[in-house]
């Protein structure tokens, strides 16, 4: 009997007990551990991304869940983390949803990528034996065939693209928990983590920290570095299968592991959290409206050119938004110096700065009026988060 030196020899010699070491022997006619080794890797990970797939999916839906439920809660938006615009905290959690659906797309053609048959390719030249590598591919539940027996053998780029698809999904789940974990401190308070993914403090009793979320962004450098690892790895291998690539088997299944538990991780984190509308209701302030201040003289403009020239009128006619964006900067500044919020301010002080101001213009301060006028597809209004939860639904659909 053969030495065992790896599971294929220990395959067939456990075959040989039962069945007999002549027929047994046989096992390896034509085949070497360089297209099975290939084959097993493309089968194992085959079942994993089915498994990665439905855990994003499930996070997708729990995205889904809670922007349909807090449909109602406004917050104010964030660029260079400073306060920008009031939006509907349901667009926030959609705009990572989109993120991860983008992620669903590119797991569901790596799939494809790695369901294709290595079998039946040999050590490096091909397979003497006339076997039907087709028949063997619908046997096994492949899609489709390796054609080139070289590539085959050497290639090890499914578990690369494998790689850089976990990296790209760890690292919007990385900014995900960023987010969440500076609108559950104390200083926002937007958002109340479950004591399940929490931890207390050794020292201070009042603390309850977001290890859960830490974890998520720290696990995403430990996928984005096995990623890195292993492409400096086969970078300047000659062709085609060298020892080398077994080194692709470590990163494979500790980034499988590990994206796996931070999606579930991730989706139970959201499922569970308590958010606190009033909290983010008081984070809003006037001057995230100086936007529509601005918008407000744009729009004032095109209804007067309509009126004054009929509805065949050029509507780009009026103040133009360069103009009223200085405007519109002009009436912060007066709020700074007067030391009161622009909404604050009176008719007559708006009117100082531009006569076209009208004594309506304080209806621009209305949180509920900003989100809703954001009705083109892509915005926050509800109409349009709306449009933006039917097309993720529509995900579910293409399992």
């Amino acid at each position: 009997m053969a030495k065992v030196t790896d599971i294929h020899t220990a395959n067939e010699r456990r075959l040989g007990e039962i069945i007999g070491t002549n027929i047994a022997g046989k096992l390896h006619t034509g085949r070497s551990r360089n297209d099975q080794v290939a084959t097993d890797m493309r089968m194992w990970l085959r079942d994993e991304l089915n498994l990665i797939e439905e855990y994003l999916v499930d996070l997708l839906k729990v995205i889904a869940q809670r922007a349909e439920q807090d449909i109602d809660y406004i917050m104010p938006s964030y660029t260079h983390l400073q306060s920008a615009q009031p939006i509907r905290w349901s667009h926030w959690l959609l705009s990572y949803a989109t993120a991860f659906q983008n992620d669903l797309e590119r797991l569901r053609f790596t799939k494809k990528n790695v369901n294709k048959l290595p079998l039946g390719c040999g050590a490096v030249a091909g397979n003497a034996f006339g076997i039907d590598r087709v028949q063997m591919a619908k046997e096994l539940g492949f899609e489709g065939l390796i054609l080139n027996s070289m590539s085959a053998v050497g290639d090890r780029d499914f578990v690369v693209e494998v790689l850089q698809c976990a990296a790209t999904i760890s690292s919007h789940l990385s900014r995900w928990s960023e987010d969440l974990i500076i609108y559950s401190s104390l200083e926002f308070g937007y958002v109340k983590l479950a004591d399940a993914y929490t931890t207390g403090s050794s020292l201070m009793p009042q603390k309850k920290n977001s290890d859960s979320l830490e974890l998520l962004r720290g696990k995403s450098g430990r996928i984005f570095g096995a990623m890195a690892g292993l492409m400096m790895t086969i970078k300047g291998l000659p062709s085609t299968y060298n020892k080398d690539l077994q080194e692709s088997l470590q990163p494979m299944l500790d980034t499988v592991k590990t994206l796996k538990d931070s999606l579930q991780i991730a989706a139970r984190s959201l499922a569970t959290a308590t958010v606190y509308p009033d909290k983010m209701r008081a984070a809003l302030s006037p001057d995230m409206l100086a936007t529509d201040l601005a918008e407000y003289l744009v729009r004032k403009g095109k209804l007067c050119s309509l009126q004054l020239y009929s509805l065949s009128a050029d509507t780009s006619a009026g103040v133009p938004f360069r103009e009223t964006h200085h405007l519109a900067g002009r009436i912060v500044a007066l709020g700074e110096d007067e030391k009161k919020g622009i909404n604050e301010l009176t008719i007559e002080q708006f009117k100082s700065v531009d006569k076209r101001f009208g004594d309506d213009v304080l209806s621009v301060f209305d949180y509920e009026r900003s989100v809703e006028l954001k009705s083109t597809t892509g915005g926050t209004s509800r109409s349009a988060v709306l449009e933006q939860l039917e097309a993720l639904k529509k995900t579910w659909a293409l399992e």
